[in-house]
């Protein structure tokens, strides 16, 4: 210990606002070359480093100050450390010569004082490793390139430290040499010398404090401080837990013939207890149950009897967001059954005979024929739009309407005409979000509703109806479900009892239903987010059970500060972390086994990590029949792989974007062909036209720059749709329209991004429309000129639909753009209700007209979108709906009468697929694409197709016909194709 006395009177100093401003020139001031010869004082316990500063005006007198308490406060609520292995801490801070420290405290109780850090149990010095952070480190998190590397000691025990507060902090030393201490003992007067001897030496202000700080009781007593306290922050901890903690074991509620056991993983939980329940809701626990940790593990085990009971978790854990031990109930994220609105999880064992319709264990053997994904063809169906309201519809219990057993009835108008879809080829039913979310009460008693009646009197363009069902959108039954809270539990509100097991029982019985007509069922999955986040929000499963009962951060995925992403719309999961990806494959596989669901679709697949996306895709291929009740080759999985956010251009980690897709065999969604097609993109001005709604051709009031500018985008755009007919296959060659032999990727969009990515045809998914955005028919008819015929629009619907289904790769098609469904041009109908989002299966209506779309998503379009729906010439009548059908029908059956439109290789479509009226000199508008097969005098092709030895589609978006003569084609003896014969036959 250093003893030094009397104190130094320190004079009050306001900082300057300029930390650049130097003193006046009056100041002589010498820099040292080479440390002063230290004085001979007594030995100190520590060493005292120079640091460099900048000063400011005499009048302001001081220098670098260092960081208010209050401001260090505030730093603790941020994690801006990441704790990345066992043995090392990545901090974005130069310590330079000062130390760094790691705090803890087992009851939350850190603060910032006056010295620094208090309230902690134990503190451990860092040193930090020159060496930088290690290889494998910066390829997990990329974010930490150029961060610093702090070695944690070998003796420190990092998993019990990962269930306190965490904290560390930068400490820096202000004193410059010995000879400032001598001073500082002897002169108790004369301060204005003392202060120009600080100067002359070049110390900070800081220097003062540090040294003010230091006294007590008449003495210096400087053994006892580290430093000046100048940064401090919290930490993220998903890296030391992937290397401590990464487990394979068993999770949730296992089921065995004497006992139920539970599973809960849990590192940083202090306490976990289970409370077990005879109902769903209410009364007081059966027992409760202390559940004992293993590796941060927890388990108990229980009796039999405990199956059919409901359970959840109490667990205190550390949450940074409040910055105390909080202690909470939460379901089990691994729940297979719940109540209703997932208050409590329900102990249910999935293979109990009780919950399996007839015949269900055979269904593998019963699924419908699939020899290559390139036969595949994907209708998008929500469950709440197969509602069947028709009031002389008695083919459906009211009560099943928009459910789960609405389709089990084989004789209703709608499942009549998903028959008719089946008939013709489409192979998939994409069901959207059918897992358990928020948004939707699943007690039906409590929905409210609209009086139809009273809504059908109003005007088309009136903005009454948006304005009653705004009134209640987040109180009725209606939401796409892109609110995930659970993703292993089928949704409450599609069952006719939301409590108890009859979800599960329902769900399986629609498989199966949908399975024996014909479909292969797809289920779409949301696992780039959670609805809810934090430890007292009540749809925050994943956050308020992982997250707080496991480590707050792992789960969500956060930026520098800790502060949680939001980019897909809010709560970004991480699936870089490995037990998110852990939860993502179990769930996958769950339903997979558990309910024979035969695909997966991924909203906003591009967030999750490429190696997840190919893990899912070995891991259900790897099933099979004998062992998993299923062939899980034939499970095709597909998704959004839009790269932007964090994540973009591999910001997170190799992601799953489009480009990065490629090889894997996994599908991602074609915007480059629906761009082209309708015009612009979703975000783009409403009226820019595209390839198949009027650009050149039909032009609209929209200022494409000039009637030789927007022939030319009609050029381009005829470049773009004929790449994704070839399947948006990177390196198939063709003419563009400058004349040039290029390759597709070598074929840019607007922003110089190549148009095509995919190795293989089954890599792109071809689609014009979805549930996002307008649908076809609306957005047909905002882009058009007014003056149009509604038959012509009728035939621009038409056409874009044949485009899809006569490209190569796979076909994607939303629910009613074979019925010209309209939603009265609503851009976001997720909440709209089902009043704007109504299908009619008996062709009466298409649902145009039906009021001004609600005002958040659309009001700045309103004055273009009232006029359309208050002209009564836009609305197609029956005869129109149901001439659509019929013609989505038969190209349908043309893409299926022949292979050649399927084929399975790049180098089948690069050998046999041909693009003519190309280059420069083309007929504006016209596509001409050629298919050939293995005939005689056909050198190196084998025969695919007994029938048609080649095959000619010709794309005409003119509103006139239009002659085009093909030399190539003049030797061929063509014939239209027997569908189209037998249609024209009909119509006479």
């Amino acid at each position: 210990m250093a003893l030094l006395s009397p104190p130094v009177s320190i004079l009050p100093i306001t900082p300057s606002t300029n930390p650049k401003c130097l003193l006046p020139s009056r100041f002589a001031f010498k820099s040292f070359s080479t440390p002063p010869a230290p004085l001979s004082l007594p030995t100190f316990s520590r060493t005292f480093h120079s640091q460099s500063v900048n000063f400011c005006s005499c009048l302001a007198m001081p220098l670098e100050v260092p960081t208010s308490t209050s401001q260090l406060q505030d730093s603790l609520s941020y994690s801006r450390a990441y704790w990345v292995s066992e043995s090392v801490i990545a901090w974005n801070v130069d310590v330079g010569d000062g130390s760094c420290y790691l705090y803890f405290s087992k009851i939350a109780s850190l603060s910032i004082g006056d010295g620094g850090i208090i309230g902690y149990d134990v503190k451990i010095k860092l040193e930090e490793d020159n060496g930088g952070l290690p290889i494998n480190v910066i390829e997990k998190f990329p974010l930490l390139q150029g961060y610093k590397a702090f070695k944690v000691p070998l003796t420190v025990d990092a998993k019990s430290l990962i269930k306190c507060q965490l904290a560390i902090a930068a400490l820096s030393y202000e004193l410059d040499c010995p000879v400032l201490l001598f001073f500082a003992a002897v002169l108790s007067t004369k301060i204005v010398l003392l202060i120009l001897l600080l100067l002359e030496l070049g110390v900070s202000f800081s220097i003062l404090k540090y040294i003010s700080s230091s006294y007590h009781n008449g003495f210096y007593d400087l053994s006892q401080t580290d430093g000046q306290c100048n940064n401090v922050t919290g930490l993220q901890l998903p890296g030391v837990l992937d290397e401590l903690f990464s487990y394979e074991g068993p999770l949730g509620a296992i089921f065995s013939e004497e006992a139920v056991t539970l599973h809960l993983w849990a590192p940083t939980a202090q306490v976990v207890c289970a409370c077990i329940y005879r109902d769903p809701s209410g009364g007081d626990p059966l027992d409760i149950v202390s559940l004992e940790e293993v590796n941060g593990v927890w388990s108990a085990r229980g009796p039999k009897s405990w199956e059919g009971c409901y359970y959840e978790y109490e667990v205190s854990v550390y949450h940074p967001s409040t910055l105390q031990i909080e202690k909470c109930t939460a379901n089990d994220p691994y729940a297979r059954g719940l109540s209703a609105d997932a208050r409590r999880t329900l102990f249910v064992n999935l293979n109990s005979d009780d919950l399996k319709p007839e015949g269900w264990d055979n269904l593998g053997d019963e699924k419908p024929a699939l020899l290559s994904f390139s036969d595949i063809s994907i209708y998008e169906l929500h469950i709440r739009d197969f509602r069947l309201e028709d009031a002389n519809d008695h083919t459906v219990h009211p009560d099943f309407r928009g459910g789960y057993l609405a389709f089990t009835s084989q004789d209703s108008a709608g499942i009549l005409h998903l028959k008719r879809l089946c008939n013709a080829g489409i192979s998939h039913l994409h069901l959207l979000p059918t897992f358990q979310f928020a948004g939707v009460d699943d007690e039906k008693e409590k929905w409210k509703c609209v009086d139809s009646k009273i809504l059908e009197t109003l005007p088309p363009d009136s903005v009454e109806q948006q304005a009653e069902i705004v009134a209640i959108q987040d109180e009725d039954g209606y939401n796409w479900g892109y609110n995930p809270v659970l993703s292993g539990v089928p949704k409450g509100s599609y069952a006719s009892n939301p409590k108890g097991p009859w979800r599960t029982l329902e769900f399986r019985k629609m498989v199966q239903a949908l399975n024996r007509i014909g479909f292969r069922v797809v289920l779409d999955v949301v696992y780039n987010h959670l609805h809810g986040s934090g430890p007292f929000d009540e749809n925050s499963v994943l956050d308020k059970i992982i997250i707080r009962v496991i480590v707050p951060g792992y789960y969500l995925r956060r930026n520098s500060n800790g502060c949680i992403e939001n980019s897909t719309c809010v709560n970004n999961t991480a699936s870089e972390h490995f037990m998110v990806e852990r939860l993502i494959l179990d769930d996958l596989l769950c339903l997979a086994v558990n309910y024979k669901v035969d695909g997966f679709r991924f909203d906003l697949m591009g967030h999750i990590m490429k190696r997840t996306m190919v893990k899912a895709k070995n891991l259900l291929h790897s099933l099979s029949k004998g062992m998993d009740g299923i062939d899980g080759s034939s499970i095709y999985i597909y998704g959004e792989g839009w790269d932007f956010g964090e994540v973009a251009k591999n910001g997170c980690g190799v992601n799953a974007s489009q480009f990065n897709l490629c090889g894997t065999g996994i599908g991602s969604f074609n915007d480059r062909i629906r761009d082209a097609m309708l015009g612009g993109s979703p975000f783009g001005p409403p009226l820019q036209q595209g390839f198949v709604t009027g650009l050149f051709l039909q032009p609209n009031d929209h200022d494409h720059g000039g009637e030789e500018v927007a022939e030319q985008m009609l050029a381009v755009s005829k470049d773009h749709i004929q790449v994704g007919m070839a399947a948006n296959l990177r390196d198939f060659v063709l003419t563009n329209c400058e004349g040039e032999e290029v390759k597709g990727s070598e074929v840019s969009t607007y922003d110089g991004t190549p148009v095509a990515y995919a190795t293989c045809p089954t890599e792109t998914i071809n689609y014009v429309s979805a549930h996002d955005n307008e649908t076809l028919f609306d957005i047909a008819s905002l882009k058009t000129p007014m003056q149009i015929s509604v038959e012509e629009r009728c035939r621009m619907n038409h056409l874009a639909t044949s485009i899809i289904a006569l490209s190569q790769g796979i076909p994607f098609f939303h629910a009613g753009d074979e019925m010209l469904r309209s939603k009265s041009i609503d851009r976001d109908s997720y909440n709209s209700g089902d009043w704007f989002n109504r299908l009619d299966f008996s062709y009466n209506s298409n649902n145009w007209g039906v009021g001004l779309p609600p005002k958040e998503k659309n009001e700045k379009n309103w004055p273009l979108i009232k006029p359309r729906l208050a002209d009564p010439s836009f609305k197609p009548q029956k005869s129109h709906i149901i001439a659509a059908v019929e013609n989505f029908l038969n190209v349908l059956k043309i893409r299926y009468s022949s292979p050649l439109f399927r084929l399975r290789t790049a180098n089948a479509i690069q050998a046999r697929l041909r693009f003519h009226n190309t280059g420069p000199s083309w007929v504006p508008g016209i596509i001409v694409m050629s298919i050939e097969d293995g005939h005689e005098g056909v050198p190196g092709l084998s025969q695919l197709d007994p029938v048609y030895s080649y095959i000619v589609v010709i794309i005409n978006p003119s509103p006139t016909g239009i002659k085009f003569a093909s030399p190539a084609l003049q030797a061929r003896t063509l014939q239209l194709h027997p569908v189209q014969i037998k249609v024209k036959v009909k119509a006479g």
